[in-house]
């Protein structure tokens, strides 16, 4: 009997995408990089307000989740 897909496992597929902070970089260059649009860049700290306590204060190797 095949198990039952979709019970929310840690197998389940996730879309979620990750970027390593590089020397240079701010939220607002990669939320253009990722959206398109730099104004977005308070999605990505929003998603990340565990490591991330100012939107202004990133750090080189710091991986952020691109929602």
């Amino acid at each position: 009997m095949a198990a039952a897909q979709g019970t929310g496992t840690s197998d389940s597929w996730d879309a979620t995408q990750w970027h390593e902070v590089k020397k240079g970089e701010t939220l607002s260059k990669i939320a253009e990089r990722y959206y398109g649009d730099a104004g977005l860049y308070m999605k990505i700290f929003e998603a990340n307000r565990g490591i991330l306590k100012d939107p202004n204060l990133i750090k080189v190797g710091q991986k952020l989740r691109i929602p």
